[in-house]
């Protein structure tokens, strides 16, 4: 006995009792899933969506419009009603003609019925409705189109609404934005055909597989819902990623300090120090030998040493930002003139750490220490006038939830800021990857960056909101002065050579607003670099792969509009550009470093222990006992070389 589905394939009556078999461990599973979701800790409600007045107020200001000029609501209820009935219209002739016997009688009526027949799409060329069913199935080919044109409605209802502030005016629009991602037809299994299809094909088998990688997800966050992007079990830290020789040659609670082997028998006489940015580990710059910028660094003959960052716990909560400056920068910086036995070093920062190397470079302006001979910026903000993508989380509602959460925790959970990192681009980073997972029951790929993106860090609460207030939301260093560690600093006293490197397309740290910042420096020697594609990409980018070009202008005098049109485009990467700029403040050839003297005595080889920490509470314990052993090694060695050491 057999049946027939909409596609016209048979399904016998024993695929239908394994379909329902199936169905039955769903059941089970569906249990499992409540029982786990019951051990999800709260957070602030606050931190799920805006105050509820920001929608009060969006609606009071459209309403109030559409009272002023109520032809306005009419025309869009018109056009709205229209475009519904013509959706209806066409599924229904869609319809018509797969039920016509006449339609498929020959194989060139066949070949000629999507032309004559088949609706065009009226949407974007999106991913999501890749599926032929979407413009062939008159089910699948009526929910696209209605789900599309509402949509666009809830778009241009947004856009019209003229008499809110623009901040509110933003929000609103990414808030609405998220809704209609969130409701997106892909999203639902029931319209959904790619995943339909499969649990047909599988007997149900990828529905269950589903759910098993839903609920391994829940309990590997302790019923936070993050999905999983890659395969972890692909990837071991300092196996088959994060793989450059080199040895940890100082620790204390705030970093490990990682100086690479040499690859060259002479080097620069002035080292590099690398600070990457804390919310992450370091190993983006070296994911593997192909693309490491770590490896290729040492390969042009320079020294270099790259920070491991801590990734804190609770018991770390009262670590600020003067912590990060003086046991973090300031420290590796001494360690790396001691030990290269030079006076100054070249410094690089990456995204806040970017930032934080401005601040630290405004401090040692005010000391009159001459400790940093020039500066590299990767991404980096220190303008934070205007807000860019992030404005929707950097108002008051957001971050008092965001203070709440720290009063409870001691620290900004990693899956906080990875989730609000996500839904800025949320069907590439969210609901892509979840529909693969759990309505596919696909295995995520093996991929490492996106292996990286899920290796997160906490922040520590007190630092975590003297950047969110003082520098995000007052943006102080930029405007009247970010007090720190007894000094008010400021842009203008960054005074070093630098070069900025941003890149075109970077949703978190905008290169125009990247560039407002470099123009308020106070440095008489400034280049700026845009790179294309983006935040990650812009930067990783080796002159091997031949990718992505740069931009290159050396007046900074007008705005970022007017840089980027008289800027010169250049094929390639930055980087040989960056060295060639490097060379020239890296001084004479030396013999080779090799790391671990006698003062400093290698701790472990790289990648070191700190980047191999997971940002899970079930490792705390770990964590500290770890910690104190760390620093007392750490005080040991510091005293023979005569440096600072915090214990």
């Amino acid at each position: 006995m057999t049946t027939s589905d909409s596609a016209g394939t048979e399904i016998s009556s024993e695929h239908l009792e394994r379909i329902k078999e199936n169905m039955g461990r769903v059941e089970q599973l569906s249990k499992r899933l409540i029982e786990i979701l019951a051990q999800k800790k709260p957070h602030p409600s606050s931190l799920d969506g805006p105050n509820q007045e920001l929608f009060a107020r969006a609606a009071t200001a459209y309403w109030a419009e559409m009272v002023e000029n109520p032809g306005k609501l009419l025309e869009h209820q018109v056009a709205y009603w229209g475009q519904a009935v013509v959706n209806f219209a066409e599924a229904q002739s869609l319809l018509a003609k797969q039920l016509d016997p006449t339609s498929g009688s020959s194989d060139e009526a066949s070949d000629q019925a999507p032309a004559k027949t088949a609706p065009c799409s009226a949407g974007p060329k999106d991913r999501r409705f890749a599926n032929p069913m979407w413009d062939s199935h008159p089910y699948f080919h009526y929910i696209k189109q209605q789900y599309l044109t509402n949509a666009q409605m809830i778009r241009d209802a947004v856009s019209e609404i003229d008499t809110l502030e623009d901040i509110d005016r933003k929000r609103i629009r990414y808030f609405a934005d998220q809704i209609v991602q969130m409701m997106a037809p892909t999203n639902f299994l029931a319209t959904n055909p790619d995943a339909l299809e499969k649990a047909v094909e599988t007997d149900g088998q990828s529905l269950i597989q589903g759910l098993e990688n839903l609920v391994a997800d829940l309990e590997a966050n302790k019923g936070e819902l993050v999905v999983r992007l890659a395969d972890e079990s692909a990837f071991e830290i300092g196996r088959n990623i994060a793989t450059t020789p080199g040895e940890v040659v100082y620790r204390n609670r705030m970093m490990e300090l990682i100086q690479y082997h040499p690859t060259t028998k002479t080097v620069h006489e002035t080292p590099i120090v690398l600070f990457p940015p804390w919310i992450n580990k370091y190993y983006i710059l070296d994911l593997k030998a192909q693309n490491s910028l770590i490896k290729w660094v040492t390969e042009q003959g320079y020294t270099l040493f790259v920070v491991s960052w801590l990734n804190p716990t609770e018991a770390d909560a009262d670590l600020g930002l003067e912590d990060y400056i003086e046991q973090g920068y300031l420290t590796a910086i001494e360690v790396a003139k001691s030990i290269c036995k030079v006076k100054q070093v070249n410094a690089v920062g990456y995204c806040i750490a970017g930032t934080t190397l401005s601040l630290t470079l405004a401090l040692l302006k005010q000391r009159g220490d001459t400790s940093v001979k020039s500066a590299t910026l990767f991404t980096a903000l220190t303008d934070f006038s205007d807000q860019g993508e992030f404005t929707p989380f950097l108002q008051n509602d957001f971050i008092d939830g965001i203070e709440e959460e720290i009063n409870n925790r001691g620290l900004l959970r990693s899956y906080i800021m990875a989730r609000t990192f996500s839904f800025l681009r949320a069907n590439d980073l969210v609901y892509g990857p979840a529909i693969r997972s759990y309505m596919m029951g696909e295995t995520p790929p093996a991929f490492d960056l996106l292996y990286w993106n899920g290796d997160g860090a906490n922040l520590p609460g007190r630092m975590a909101m003297q950047y969110l207030r003082g520098l995000c939301q007052r943006n102080e260093f930029a405007d009247g002065g970010f007090e720190l560690m007894g000094h008010r600093l400021s842009l203008r006293e960054v005074t070093v050579p630098l070069m900025a490197i941003t890149c075109e397309t970077d949703h978190i740290a905008n290169w125009k607003d990247c560039y407002r910042g470099v123009q308020q420096m106070g440095s008489r020697s400034k280049t700026f670099v845009v790179a294309q594609s983006g935040h990650i990409a812009g930067i990783v980018n080796p002159p091997s792969r031949n990718k992505y070009g740069h931009y290159t202008n050396k007046d900074l005098k007008g705005d970022a509009d007017s840089w980027r049109e008289a800027a010169t485009f250049q094929e390639g990467s930055w980087w040989p550009r960056w060295e060639s700029w490097l060379k020239k403040r890296s001084g004479k050839q030396v013999p080779a470093r090799i790391p671990g003297d006698s003062g400093y005595p290698s701790l472990a080889s790289a990648p070191g222990s700190y980047v191999r920490v997971k940002a899970q509470a079930d490792i705390e314990a770990d964590i500290g006992a770890d910690t104190q052993t760390n620093s007392q090694s750490d005080t040991q060695a510091g005293a023979q070389a005569g440096a600072r050491t915090d214990a």
